[in-house]
């Protein structure tokens, strides 16, 4: 298939690195859909280098392989064969993703990361969009460090980190620092790729164990939360939040659940009807900036019940929207809550493509 020609000076080329996996086929298809994101390139392993993607392909998402990646083909991870991308969305494993996604780093190109290699660099932004994009600041000194005049690597969060930080941003700005957090997480098994968890351990099952899950969130939300140095050299942590984090697989396909009590650092702690409130009222970043896959609200709270509930409320506003239900007082903190995020969409391929939204209005693409 020929190259698609991108003449609109707004398009930007993108690539896609471990296109076949689970987080690659979830770029590809919300790229497919995109109105200035043109899929330009794909990449995998050496194994599928040289395929039509169609060949190449398991293609395990609920919606059709677009037609017009079909016949594209895939190219190996190097960056010599991603030098025409204007972007380059990474989805790879994190056993390979190091070594390449740094090697287009040198090559001055810009990567989305949804690995976790480089979540805990100095230099590098830890973003989730709905949260954190003044993370972006600390680029031009990542460009000076490493002596680039466009390139750049940004990392997304990991998926269950993500639907957990979303409320806590907002409460935080409502009511102030928050000090402790605990949070019990029940994880789709889209999250594992695939082919994932063996059907007979999920089955009838909950599994309560994923290996790096607890730690990834417990750090990772002080690195978001927190901020950047006066310099814009480097990020400030939120040092004076503790969080525990308890995280099980369970026989969902997508959709990540979180249960959730917190205390405030102050006393006396908000009212339900207030944390209701400024959940409902927070706006985000992207949706200031307009972003094309900025959700229309960014958290929508449930009063019912039962909900939110992941096969119910897991596509809201395309899978870019957070979920809170069952806002209650809690006996032993101040407050507890239910929350729901689409861990393939907001949770992975969905946070690196607003990143870069982001990014462009932002000038820095």
């Amino acid at each position: 298939m020929p190259e698609i020609p991108v003449a609109d000076p707004q398009k930007k080329k993108c690539g896609v690195l471990g296109c076949t996996g689970s987080v690659g086929q979830r770029f590809i298809l919300l790229l497919s859909q995109h109105p200035t994101f043109v899929l330009h390139a794909i990449g995998a392993s050496s194994r599928s280098a040289g395929k039509k993607y169609s060949q190449a392909t398991r293609w395990k998402q609920a919606h059709a392989m677009p037609e017009e990646v079909k016949d594209m083909v895939v190219r190996e991870c190097r960056a010599v064969n991603f030098e025409d991308c204007d972007v380059v969305f990474s989805g790879l494993d994190a056993d390979v993703a190091g070594e390449i996604e740094m090697e287009f780093l040198k090559h001055n190109l810009v990567v989305f990361s949804n690995a976790k290699n480089y979540r805990r660099d100095p230099l590098v932004p830890l973003i989730v969009p709905l949260v954190n994009i003044n993370h972006f600041s600390v680029v031009p000194h990542q460009r000076k460090t490493y002596s680039l005049s466009k390139g750049f690597i940004i990392t997304n969060a990991n998926c269950s980190t993500t639907g957990l930080v979303v409320p806590l941003k907002a409460l935080q700005d409502a009511f102030g620092p928050i000090s402790t957090v605990v949070v019990t997480t029940l994880q789709a098994i889209s999250g594992g790729g695939y082919p994932g968890v063996p059907s007979m351990d999920i089955l009838d099952n909950v599994v309560p164990h994923i290996g790096g899950e607890e730690e990834k969130v417990e750090w990772e939300t002080s690195k978001i939360l927190g901020g950047v140095n006066a310099d814009a050299t480097g990020f400030t942590p939120l040092d004076t939040i503790c969080v525990s984090a308890h995280c099980n697989r369970v026989a969902v396909m997508d959709g990540h659940t979180a249960c959730v009590s917190l205390k405030f650092a102050s006393s006396p702690p908000p009212s339900v009807d207030e944390v209701k409130a400024a959940l409902r009222n927070y706006v985000s970043e992207p949706q200031k900036l307009r972003c094309h896959s900025a959700p229309r609200k960014a958290i929508y709270v449930f009063e019912e019940e039962d909900r939110p509930q992941p096969r119910l409320d897991r596509d809201l506003d395309g899978g870019y929207a957070v979920s809170v239900g069952r806002v209650r007082k809690d006996n032993v903190f101040d407050l507890k809550f239910v929350a729901l995020s689409h861990n393939t969409v907001i949770g992975a391929a969905g946070s690196s493509i607003l990143n870069a939204e982001a990014a462009v209005i932002r000038g820095l693409l």
